[in-house]
């Protein structure tokens, strides 16, 4: 544990990923601000010192995930003519469905000050879903440019059926549950590549 009065490096994504631990080992009734610290082996107050509390951690989480998730989307420009490009769009599916525990999403879900953050946070500009379909979106369009998807695709159509996808499974998939096979079956429907 570290020494009381002395700065933990990265402190917040090592409060993240041990709630992230906590939540796929204990579900979300296991997921507290004591077993978070316990985990991250910080000192048990350390959580309520940076955030207001479990329900603002929680949201605080969600929002950093959605964001890294963006990030990723966002790369896609770089792998325009690689792959396939269902492979470059799965990849970004399921890094998104892998970014979010579900007993941590059914807790941003059903905690309403969790929920209220969440959502004031993409209010104020978070990335969310729809970042991540812009993304798609561009990326689609320059496979277009590329010749790899057929010029009549409709881009839009295609990014909002993946990102919506996304998000029912995300919201309602069971902890462990492998949607990869129905991301694939998905994206053969929708790019056919």
């Amino acid at each position: 544990m570290s020494p009381r009065g002395v700065a933990i490096p990265d402190l917040r994504e090592r409060l993240f990923a041990a709630a992230e631990r906590v939540a796929a080992r204990d579900g979300a009734a296991g997921l507290t601000s004591r077993a978070i610290t316990a985990e991250a082996n910080c000192a048990k107050g350390v959580l309520h010192t940076h955030f207001a509390g479990l329900d603002e951690f929680v949201a605080e989480l969600v929002l950093d995930r959605f964001a890294r998730s963006a990030r990723q989307a966002e790369a896609l420009h770089s792998k325009v003519g690689q792959a396939t490009v269902a492979d470059n769009l799965q990849e970004v599916a399921i890094s998104l469905m892998d970014s979010l525990p579900p007993a941590v999403v059914g807790l941003a879900m059903t905690r309403p000050a969790a929920a209220l953050h969440t959502r004031e946070g993409f209010q104020s500009g978070a990335p969310a879903f729809d970042a991540i379909q812009h993304a798609c979106t561009a990326y689609l369009q320059a496979e277009q440019r590329a010749g790899r998807l057929p010029a009549d695709a409709d881009a839009d159509a295609v990014a909002l059926a993946l990102v919506g996808t996304t998000h029912h499974l995300l919201m309602t998939r069971s902890p462990g549950e492998d949607t990869g096979a129905t991301m694939e079956r998905l994206l053969a429907v929708l790019v056919g590549c």
